[in-house]
């Protein structure tokens, strides 16, 4: 609500900073001819991408006073994702391709997936980047929801079923792999009917009600949120 609806500002988190630029380099990666795909050409996109991402955000050169530490990081995580996959090896078909759906007159859809490859089969490979580790026993089926979400949106307006769902963690190289299903899909979808309605209720009702979680201690909103006040 306070991000969509009322369209508040947020602090900067240099976590999703950090990301967005690993993002923004493996996108460019796959500009190049396949053999010049390596670690070192990844690397030499580095600068050029933060001074762009700089240029959009000029407080990110005061939170970042020491730009060799937040380049050694960002190499790390370059680095983690060579020892994943070798981009040399195939063509990315899609990078940042925007999906969208009306799901009914009230709901309408829509998000960028990171990756999207389709084999010269006709395979379809639905793949999302996190920079962050990978999640603990017990959690990886809320961690595909949004990748089954993309599945979803790119089933419905094709007619394909993509055959694998990739969450790759350059936190810690992990990977988290799913073969999705049609009844898997329509799962996803009734729950996402259901969220809609129950946001559709709290836009109507104007009744919000938070829910705690660790992932408080990283929103900006703590401070006004009803959940966090005496």
């Amino acid at each position: 609500k306070y991000r969509v609806i009322d369209q508040l500002p947020e602090d900067i988190s240099l976590d999703a900073e950090r990301g967005k630029l690993v993002h923004s380099i493996l996108e460019a990666l796959f500009d190049l001819k396949a053999l010049d795909r390596t670690f070192d050409s990844a690397v030499k996109l580095l600068p050029e991408k933060w001074t762009l991402q700089k240029n959009e955000r000029s407080e990110l050169g005061d939170l970042v006073p020491n730009e060799k530490e937040w380049f050694d990081r960002v190499k790390a995580l370059l680095e983690t994702y060579f020892t994943l996959e070798s981009p040399a090896t195939f063509e990315a078909t899609n990078r940042e391709l925007h999906l969208e759906i009306d799901l009914s007159e009230a709901i309408y859809l829509h998000g960028y997936i990171d990756r999207l490859d389709v084999a010269p089969t006709g395979e379809v490979r639905i793949v999302d980047y996190k920079t962050g580790k990978s999640p603990r026993p017990g959690w990886e089926e809320k961690a595909l929801f949004q990748l089954r979400i993309y599945a979803l949106i790119y089933w419905r307006n094709t007619g394909t079923l993509p055959r694998l769902l990739l969450l790759m963690y350059l936190g810690d190289g992990q990977l988290l792999k799913s073969n999705p299903t049609t009844a898997e899909l329509e799962r996803t979808e009734a729950e996402l009917f259901k969220v809609a309605d129950q946001i559709i209720d709290s836009t109507e009702s104007e009744s919000w009600i938070p829910k705690k979680s660790r992932l408080c201690d990283w929103c900006s909103f703590k401070p006004i949120c009803p959940a966090h006040q005496n």
